[in-house]
């Protein structure tokens, strides 16, 4: 394998989920909590731009990076499209401000590009920033700041748009449950009809990180469990409609001894146009030095933190455990890895198999 070092590498033929991905020029490719478009011919990757979060340097992001390829392998780099506000602390695009998992739906009716950012307030609260633009790699002009959704905080979300134009709005009403929601005609906000789902009193048991797609008329939601950038077990639920009710099918990842979703968090799932069968998931390795602590103790701390019944005896059991577990702010992000693997189905079920390196043009 090149080790990346040269300007102009020769052209991959392979995915090496786990690994360091270079892009065209050789730099190793900033698009985390990512999702894909596809136009005109092209695959347009963008995500989390977290070239300079280094831990504990008070650089949360530096923009919304985006890059472009013809086979899904080979990315060049297309810049900074929603760029970081270095003037303004207020601001949630401020490199401090906690900006997470961008999503954006083209609507075909305003022509316009819609791109939606998780901000995580500094009292806690979790908001939603929108912005638009006339091109997908912009210039993307601010909307709505401050944005609470149904006058809920809300978490780790996706979008998506159905054959209509209809668009909805996944997301975790923080430390709670999840919501689907129904956006207004411009993608900008939404209309106020919405469904509940997955209620759980407490983290890590409550569900984040809601990837949705649709395969053969039915929804499918891949979410994951609340341990910050510390993974744990992905739950796959199906319904027959956009709202459901989803029916939980169980863990994608049936084959990972260690609970973790392979050391990873699925952020997107993405159809391939032109393929029989091929989904991928989108996944992030946040915390690629950190895949020696296991599942059963940071869940455990989550657990225990998060619990209104805890006892002295747990209380204590938690401070312990904490000693070894690196705050989400400590961890060195702009080292962070992808774990992008195709989906294999047995009948409902969509199960995700180890895989050290594969191909798109593997499938028909």
């Amino acid at each position: 394998m090149p080790d990346g070092k040269e300007k102009n590498r020769p052209m991959r033929s392979m995915i090496f989920p786990g690994q360091e991905w270079l892009d065209t020029e050789g730099k190793p490719i900033q698009a985390h909590g990512g999702s894909l478009l596809y136009e005109d011919g092209l695959y347009y990757w963008y995500g989390e731009n977290k070239e300079k979060t280094h831990g504990g340097n008070g650089i949360w992001h530096w923009g919304v990076r985006c890059y472009r390829s013809a086979d899904l392998v080979n990315w060049e780099d297309c810049g900074v499209i929603i760029p970081p506000d270095e003037a303004d602390p207020t601001s949630p695009l401020h490199p401090s401000s906690m900006m997470d998992r961008p999503h954006i739906l083209f609507n075909r009716r305003t022509g316009k590009y819609v791109c939606w950012l998780k901000i995580m307030e500094k009292n806690g609260e979790q908001t939603e920033t929108v912005l638009t633009a006339d091109r997908l790699l912009g210039p993307y002009t601010l909307v709505r700041r401050g944005l609470r959704p149904l006058g809920m905080s809300a978490g780790d979300f996706d979008l998506a748009a159905a054959p209509d134009g209809k668009a909805y709005y996944f997301f975790e009403r923080v430390h709670s449950e999840t919501i689907i929601a129904d956006l207004t005609g411009d993608y900008t906000d939404v209309t106020g009809y919405y469904s509940t789902h997955f209620p759980h009193t407490q983290p890590p048991f409550v569900r984040e990180a809601t990837a949705h797609f649709s395969r053969h008329g039915r929804h499918y939601l891949i979410t994951s469990g609340t341990t910050g950038y510390l993974p744990n077990p992905s739950e796959l639920a199906v319904a027959d409609t956009w709202h459901g009710p989803y029916t939980v099918l169980g863990n994608p990842h049936p084959t990972d001894p260690t609970n973790t979703s392979f050391h990873s968090q699925i952020s997107s799932v993405f159809r391939v146009p032109g393929k029989k069968d091929l989904y991928i998931a989108l996944a992030d390795r946040w915390a690629p030095e950190h895949m020696h602590l296991r599942y059963e103790d940071y869940g455990e701390w989550f657990r225990i933190r998060f619990s209104p019944d805890a006892s002295p005896a747990e209380r204590a059991r938690m401070d312990e455990l904490k000693k070894s577990l690196p705050s989400d702010r400590d961890i060195d992000t702009s080292r962070a890895r992808y774990v992008w693997l195709p989906f294999r189905f047995e009948g409902d079920m969509a199960l995700l198999d180890w895989q050290d390196a594969w191909s798109p043009d593997d499938f028909e």
